[in-house]
């Protein structure tokens, strides 16, 4: 997994919980990194998962419920530092439905050896769109967030479902429907 989704993390961490909470959760994975990340680097995806762990142990709160927070936080990382993969689409639907053939595209050609999650699109209209999310990861709730900044982002509401297709959450159909 990118260093970038790790120092993200840990700085959101920081900034809802405080740097404490950042040096326990630290401590207590266990990490083979010593939690010493960069943006560029690779780390293995466990740390992530024992890092949201000991997050949700400490703070009680779901770890989709943590994905989510950051997902939506994210999303404003993203749209800072790479705004002309935003900016290219008109609407929220028209850019959530290129995330597989563009914007993952684009993010290969940055991060050449990104794991990324896989979207197949099931329906598309101007306002609504069914897609299939696949990832050994499960991590449906961050991109959730992902999508609900992404309607932020153009002024826009919609409601998002995400139905489980397989229970361990690696396979995810979401149904949006711009309101």
């Amino acid at each position: 997994m990118k260093g970038i989704v790790f120092t993200e993390f840990l700085e959101l961490v920081e900034e809802k919980f405080g740097l404490e909470t950042v040096d326990k959760i630290i401590n207590a994975s266990n990490l083979p990194s010593g939690g010493a990340y960069t943006a560029i680097g690779t780390y293995d995806f466990a740390e992530m998962l024992s890092l949201l762990s000991h997050l949700s142990d400490h703070t009680s709160i779901s770890i989709d419920d943590l994905l989510l927070v950051y997902g939506e936080h994210f999303f404003s990382v993203l749209a800072r530092s790479y705004p002309q993969l935003i900016e290219k689409y008109k609407g929220p639907i028209e850019l959530l439905s290129s995330i597989e053939n563009h914007i993952h595209v684009e993010v290969r050609k940055i991060y050449p050896d990104a794991e990324l999650p896989t979207f197949e699109i099931v329906e598309k209209t101007d306002k609504a769109l069914i897609m299939i999310y696949k990832s050994s990861r499960a991590m449906s709730s961050f991109g959730l967030g992902l999508m609900n900044k992404t309607f932020n982002h153009y002024n826009a509401n919609a409601t998002i479902l995400l139905d489980k297709i397989k229970a361990d959450g690696t396979e995810v159909k979401f149904s949006i429907t711009k309101n």
